[in-house]
């Protein structure tokens, strides 16, 4: 298998009045096509943190990342837009849903951006049945109508995977996927993930804080004082 996302020497620190917060303490983190990572830690480890820059979400102070052997962390701001639409899938603890629309239509917002007003009308029916067959896969057939008030925490974050996987990414960001869920709920998700990464074969990169969630990885690297230990899911 080839590296497909990497960090190197990747740090972050945060400011509190005058005082530096070392978060990220040259992390380097490889990670093949097709693997499932998780990255656990204690709270506040920089987990989310590194996470984030790898998803060009937010900029490390130094490193670099890069995506099948091109960096691009020092793209210019156009490019990393499109790597966050196009590039990579992004779900997160507390789903980020738009209240005022359905599930079908919160999967179909990456594709509205990505083909801007004109041209998402004019094959709004192909996109709307590629959002349908997304929620349909995610077990939400019967929900596409409904809006997140309408739905379960568990239907929420099934809804947001959909959306993440609406612009068919390569990579799969996944932050506390399962902390805001009851353990049945959670248990539901995760195996959701497993699945899909296993069918199309999609890089993911999954935060927990949960070593029985990390442990049904395929590697799990711990964060501890900003830098890596690499384990192996059986140590986990």
């Amino acid at each position: 298998m080839s590296e497909h996302l990497a960090a190197r020497a990747v740090s972050k620190s945060y400011w509190k009045g005058k005082n530096e917060v070392p978060v990220l303490r040259g992390v380097d983190l490889e990670v093949e096509h097709g693997e499932l990572v998780a990255i656990a830690g204690a709270s506040g480890s920089g987990k989310s943190t590194l996470l984030h820059i790898l998803g060009l979400l937010d900029g490390a102070d130094g490193g670099q990342v890069f995506l099948d052997g091109n960096r691009i962390d020092d793209a210019t701001e156009r490019a990393r837009d499109r790597h966050r639409n196009r590039s990579f899938g992004f779900i997160f603890q507390f789903y980020h849903l738009l209240p005022e629309l359905t599930a079908l239509e919160n999967v179909l917002m990456p594709l509205l951006i990505r083909h801007g007003a004109w041209s998402y009308l004019s094959r709004r029916r192909a996109l709307e049945r590629q959002a349908a067959e997304l929620l349909e896969r995610v077990g939400l057939s019967r929900r596409m109508t409904h809006r997140p008030s309408e739905l379960s925490g568990g239907e929420m974050q099934r809804a947001a995977i959909a959306r993440a996987l609406a612009g068919q990414p390569e990579v799969l960001l996944a932050d506390e996927p399962t902390g805001n869920l009851d353990a049945k709920s959670g248990d539901g998700v995760l195996a959701l993930l497993r699945d899909l990464n296993r069918e199309r074969g999609l890089t993911m990169i999954l935060v927990t804080h949960d070593m029985r969630i990390a442990q049904q990885s395929d590697r799990v690297v711990n964060l501890s004082e900003g830098r890596i230990e690499e384990w192996s899911a059986a140590m986990a």
